[in-house]
């Protein structure tokens, strides 16, 4: 059976046979890299969470309610959805670890399945690489330590990481291509630039066919640091969240459009990357952006409708942060959200979410795992309003 690969062809992504494809969608976020803020935690590492409920509940109930967890966050029906608003790419945040563990990368396996029955294309995201690429909970961080970077080995333990995926997954081609590595921070333009040339070297051992999603230092956002690798197949990617104060929600009350933030603002930085971008002759990847929903009282969806319209005007490719999430008062919340104040999510603490688990787990798990699934979750219909106006 012949493959379609899509590749990079200079400025444009384009298909086997030629033909341009534009690459719209969300992140499955949460899933396989587990983040504190989805379930209305404080952001502490995922491994501190299971550290911590390991030494509650026991390792066999860690490995449960981890398979649980798994089994009912994402499902194909979830897939499905994202195909019925007529986007064709999902982006997979995956911690290192699910790659370790054959029934967790299953669930990889799982996804490219459903992928391939509904049509929408993977990318497979690094956010949580050995050691931590940045010193946040994304990458589960412990103490915002950045061991990536400063110790040899866990780079070398990334590249053979890689090695090893491509060497799985060269053949599939509802497989859009790898996000290398999720927003590294560290000051050494150098050591990232050959980070990013070892990973390569290793990635195309076995797989010569899929695009290589390259982000740029500082949380993804300066690309002008890249070097240009050898490798003629792959894309600059950047994350966009600007202004954090608003879009995060870290300054209650802004209204967009702020007095030193507008359209017109938000295209100036925009039109950065795409000169830069144009001279390279690469594409523009977005591989996350979003906003915390506050119900429209700070005009978030006319925020999102004009970094949209940018989006599109410029021709770069998209994935919003996130899918879903438990609905949150900062930090970008999901196109569906989950509302109920269950005893597992606890707002008004002073334990909250991860810190409750352990306690609810034993009595309440069908309930806990319920509480999961989409369903339960209720549809953000302005936010997807204008996603959809924007495919």
């Amino acid at each position: 059976m012949t493959k379609n690969f899509l590749k990079r062809d200079k400025a444009f992504i384009v298909d086997g046979q030629g033909k341009r494809v534009h690459l719209k969608g969300v992140n499955f976020g949460g899933w396989l890299m587990m983040e504190a803020y989805f379930v209305h935690s404080s952001n502490l590492p995922q491994q501190l969470f299971e550290k911590q409920f390991a030494a509650a509940c026991g390792p066999k109930a860690l490995n449960e309610i981890m398979g649980k967890f798994r089994d009912n966050f994402i499902t194909e029906a979830d897939v499905k959805q994202v195909a019925s608003w007529g986007m064709n790419c999902i982006r997979l945040p995956f911690h290192y670890k699910v790659a370790l563990d054959p029934s967790a990368l299953s669930y990889i396996d799982q996804a490219i399945g459903w992928a391939r029955r509904h049509k929408v294309y993977l990318i497979l995201d690094l956010h949580a690489a050995y050691g931590a690429q940045n010193p946040d909970w994304h990458s589960d961080s412990l103490n915002g330590k950045t061991e990536l970077w400063t110790k040899k080995s866990n780079r070398q333990k990334t590249y053979d990481l890689w090695e090893k995926l491509a060497d799985r997954y060269k053949d599939e081609d509802m497989i859009a291509g790898y996000d290398v590595l999720n927003e590294a921070v560290l000051q050494d333009a150098d050591l990232l630039n050959e980070f990013y040339r070892e990973s390569i070297r290793a990635i195309r051992r076995s797989d010569k066919d899929h695009i290589l999603f390259i982000e740029g230092k500082h949380w993804a956002q300066q690309i002008d640091v890249l070097d240009d690798f050898e490798d003629d197949n792959w894309v600059y990617s950047i994350h966009f969240y600007e202004p954090m104060e608003f879009t995060f929600n870290l300054i209650p009350f802004l209204r967009y459009p702020l007095k030193d933030f507008n359209k017109d603002n938000l295209r100036r930085r925009m039109e950065g990357y795409y000169r830069f971008a144009q001279k390279k002759q690469r594409p523009v990847h977005v591989g996350e952006f979003g906003v915390n929903y506050r119900d429209g009282a700070s005009n978030e969806q006319l925020y999102l409708a004009d970094e949209l319209k940018c989006f599109n005007d410029l021709g770069f490719h998209w994935n919003y942060w996130t899918y879903k999430a438990v609905k949150n008062y900062a930090f970008p919340d999901g196109v569906f959200g989950y509302r109920p104040n269950s005893p597992w999510v606890h707002r008004q603490g002073p334990k909250t979410g991860w810190n409750c688990w352990s306690e609810c787990w034993p009595k309440q798990k069908n309930e806990m795992t319920a509480s999961w699934r989409t369903k339960s979750f209720d549809l953000n219909t302005k936010v997807i309003a204008e996603l959809k106006k924007a495919v």
